[in-house]
């Protein structure tokens, strides 16, 4: 189970290995002679006092990372959620008494770690089976224990936790009565975190007292303290630079990436999981969710960094580039886009407007995008119903522009603008008042006249409704004759452009070439040589039909405009991408290697096509991204996830980013 938790939250292999060992020395030389083959050791299920002198013999004999999740795991989650509820509750933990029942393992290593944050010594008191670890006790003792006896009158639990401010529960099931509870100072910080069953039931302690801040081991109560926080992420980071092991200060990164991450608004997609609509930090929220995508990237870094930062690591890596390809294992679509990404992170906040600004996931995404500073986002709306939904979701809108059409004062600039587009389409004045008032008509006013970069559109709303509009207001670029619909794929290793998937329902020869050239120009943005193949279901010319000349045509047709594409067909599907069938049966072929720019021999074979990689082939899609046009308008799928949007964020930054750079070339030229 270790293992598969190690490979799920943080793309660790891992090996489970069980030792059959008679004594601590023998266990100590059988796994000292394992390390050559392993990058790291997790220790598990050793108890006290055993686990202490195994671990610490290993350390020091090992130059990798070493470490018993039993005894640290536990320390890390709850000295995080500790340090919150700490400030919830405007203490200072110099000055907190705390109380630990239990006295192995996790229950030490939460003591040391918590001495290293701040706690003094002295208001500590250690409870075991046989009661307070008190100055000249003798029964029970060993030397581990003896580190933590304390000049104190207490005797028992019940003795220790009057006044107290803060109860650690590593030990069992309802040690802690009602009346203990009351005995503790105002707004008492309990972690009864025994399992299955707490030290005392999460809600008869919140029946006992309304100001309790509770965490268990539980999954079914807030602030579950659960090891899955740590671990995974812990060794991540440790593996990332080659650490010699890990140490207190990378424990205490840990805890204090975890305790900020708990701070932060929780994404849908952990809301979803766990059937909740709101997350919040505050006494039901004191630490992040097992199930948080964002931990990997929180505390993977932040134990990175410590081990560079004292020595530990072989290896020194750029943070920012190593938390970018942490975010890329999570979503693929960001492994696809890693080159735009970068290109859009040094735009200077380019300006994107998101014509559902109300929707509960343009607003998840506007929010990552401005917090990673990938552009400014424009909301588009009801401001009053965009501002409402903002604060339910606890989204700061500091860093965005809302913008009303209704009541914008560019609104009549518009209208007359939209009017004389379209006035000889059809189009009266009274219809051109009301269309501007849709978002993303206005949106696409506002990005002909320069006031955004870029346009995203149509998460709730029909494809056709939203793309209809882009074309009348932003038009094609000039020189381009048609537009097309690309998804960039990710599969089995490879990038793939795949067109046209959404715009043309008919083609011709020379709307297929046209759609190649600029499928294979939008590749070369992304720093991806292409090479082109013309789909058909012929083989070169080894069926006769009116489609498979049609395509034969447009191959022609490139050739003869851009004689430096590397493009051949019509070809099947398979010999496209698939070396060894041109290799072996068409060694004329001109393409070099698998084509990587598919091109349909019309829209519904694209459309089907990606639709099919991505569902039954486990490809990760990027789009639709329209071709051709004029300034980045796009439409997103409907129903299209915070990620999806998020990454489209991306391309319409790049693309925006380029553009901008080609008009300063050609300006440079000029002048």
């Amino acid at each position: 189970g270790k293992a598969v938790l190690f490979k799920t939250f943080a793309d660790i292999d891992v090996f489970d290995l069980e030792l059959r060992c008679a004594t601590t020395e023998q266990f100590i030389e059988t796994v000292a002679s394992l390390a050559p083959t392993f990058g790291g050791i997790n220790l598990e299920d050793i108890a006290a006092p055993q686990c202490f002198a195994i671990e610490e013999a290993l350390r020091a004999r090992l130059d990798i990372p070493v470490f018993h999740d039993d005894q640290h795991g536990t320390a890390i989650i709850a000295s995080a959620a500790l340090l919150n509820a700490l400030e919830l509750t405007d203490r200072d933990i110099s000055r907190i008494r705390l109380v630990i029942s239990g006295a192995g393992a996790a229950a030490i290593a939460c003591v040391r770690l918590l001495y290293q944050l701040g706690l003094r010594p002295e208001n500590l008191l250690m409870v075991d089976s046989k009661g307070v670890l008190y100055e000249g006790r003798a029964e029970g003792m060993n030397p581990f224990k003896q580190e933590f006896v304390r000049p104190t009158s207490a005797r028992t639990l019940a003795d220790a936790l009057r006044g107290a401010d803060v109860f650690f529960g590593l030990s069992g099931k309802d040690l802690m009565t009602p009346e203990m509870l009351l005995s503790m100072a105002d707004s008492p910080i309990v972690f009864a975190m025994a399992n299955p069953d707490p030290e005392i039931d999460y809600e008869l302690a919140t029946r006992t007292r309304a100001d309790v801040i509770m965490a268990t081991g539980r999954s079914d109560f807030p602030n579950q303290v659960n090891n899955v926080l740590g671990f995974p992420f812990i060794f991540r980071g440790a593996l990332d630079v080659r650490a010699r092991g890990i140490n207190e200060e990378m424990k205490l990164a840990a805890v204090r990436a975890l305790a900020r991450l708990a701070k932060e608004p929780v994404p849908d997609t952990v809301k979803a999981a766990y059937g909740r609509t709101h997350f919040a930090f505050g006494p039901e929220y004191l630490i992040p969710k097992p199930f948080d995508p964002r931990v990997l990237y929180y505390v993977a870094p932040a134990v990175a960094e410590a081990a560079m930062r004292c020595g530990l690591a072989r290896e020194t890596i750029d943070l920012e580039e190593y938390t970018l390809r942490l975010k890329s294992k999570q979503n693929r679509g960001r492994r696809v886009l890693r080159g735009y990404y970068a290109l859009a992170r040094k735009s200077q906040h380019k300006r994107v407007a998101f014509a559902e600004g109300t929707n509960h996931k343009v607003l998840t995404a506007a929010q990552m995008a401005a917090e990673e500073g990938l552009a400014r986002p424009v909301l588009l709306g009801d401001a009053t119903a965009i501002r409402e939904q903002a604060a339910r979701m606890e989204i700061s809108l500091d860093a965005m522009d809302v913008v009303d059409p209704a009541t914008d004062a560019r609104y009549d600039h518009f209208v007359r603008r939209y009017y004389e587009l379209r006035n000889r389409k059809g189009v009266t004045e009274s219809e051109a008042k009301h269309a501007i008032l849709e978002p993303h008509r206005f949106a696409n006013m506002m990005l002909v006249a320069g006031e955004v970069d870029a346009v995203l559109c149509g998460v709730d709303k029909y494809y056709t409704d939203m793309v209809r509009p882009i074309f009348e207001i932003v038009g094609l670029r000039p020189g381009y004759e048609d537009s097309a619909g690309l998804y960039v794929a990710a599969v089995q290793g490879r990038i793939l452009f795949l067109a046209d998937t959404t715009i043309n329902t008919e083609m011709t020869a020379r709307r297929l070439a046209n759609v190649a050239k600029m499928t294979a120009e939008f590749a070369q943005s992304m720093d991806v040589p292409p090479r082109v193949a013309m789909l058909s279901f012929s083989n070169f010319g080894s069926l006769r039909h009116s489609s498979a000349s049609m395509v034969r045509e447009a191959v022609e047709l490139v050739r003869a405009e851009a004689p430096g594409l590397e493009i051949d067909g019509e070809m099947q599907a398979d010999s496209a991408v698939v070396p060894e069938i041109l290799s072996e049966n068409y060694s004329f072929s001109t393409l070099s290697g698998a084509a990587n720019v598919l091109i349909f021999p019309d829209m519904q074979s694209g459309n089907i096509s990606y639709k099919l990689l991505q569902r039954l082939g486990g490809a990760r899609v990027v789009g639709p991204i329209i071709l051709g046009l004029n300034a980045p308008a796009y439409v997103l799928q409907r129903h299209a996830g915070v990620d999806e949007i998020f990454n489209m964020t991306t391309v319409a930054v790049a693309q925006a980013t380029l553009r901008a750079q080609e008009s300063a070339h050609l300006m440079a030229a000029s002048g």
